[in-house]
């Protein structure tokens, strides 16, 4: 049996993580029997990750690809003609699908392909410049910053 979180006390007490909670929550009601069709997801690099799907069966017009603000939304549906015979056996899954995956902020969909019945989505954390980490300088209590361009030097005369 699942049991929810409740996470009244995180809200009552953090300012600006709504979107975490929700995605939390989200997660928590999630279908748990959903696992059609089976994928991977990989960490390439620290940037850059890849989610492969098996897709048998399907043709490249047959599958979308969408992103929306922090949501990727893959969904194929078969566009069967009338099969000759009557099938005796079925084996062969043909139902449509919608699977979504919840993006981090900053992460891009980069390609997708489609071979040997596996799609492979490419995504990539794109940190913007006024985001990443930077190298604060530290002044004298006179307010002189300049320590990258190196020490002042002090002469003293001799009286």
């Amino acid at each position: 049996m699942r049991t929810m979180f409740d996470l009244a006390p995180l809200h009552r007490s953090s300012i600006g993580f709504d979107r975490i909670f929700d995605m939390l929550e989200n997660a928590a009601r999630a279908q748990g029997a959903d696992n059609w069709p089976p994928y991977d997801t990989v960490k390439l690099s620290e940037d850059r990750y890849c989610i492969t799907m098996a897709v048998a069966g399907f043709r490249r017009d047959e599958l979308d690809i969408s992103v929306q603000p922090n949501l990727l939304v893959v969904t194929g549906e078969r566009r069967n003609g009338e099969q000759a015979g009557e099938y005796l056996y079925r084996g062969i899954a043909s139902r449509a699908f919608t699977r979504r995956f919840e993006l981090a902020d900053h992460v891009k969909v980069t390609g997708a392909n489609l071979a040997d019945g596996l799609l492979t989505i490419e995504l990539e954390r794109e940190i913007p410049e006024a985001m990443r980490p930077r190298r604060i300088a530290i002044g004298t209590a006179g307010g002189d910053a300049t320590l990258e361009s190196g020490p002042r030097q002090i002469e003293a005369q001799a009286a």
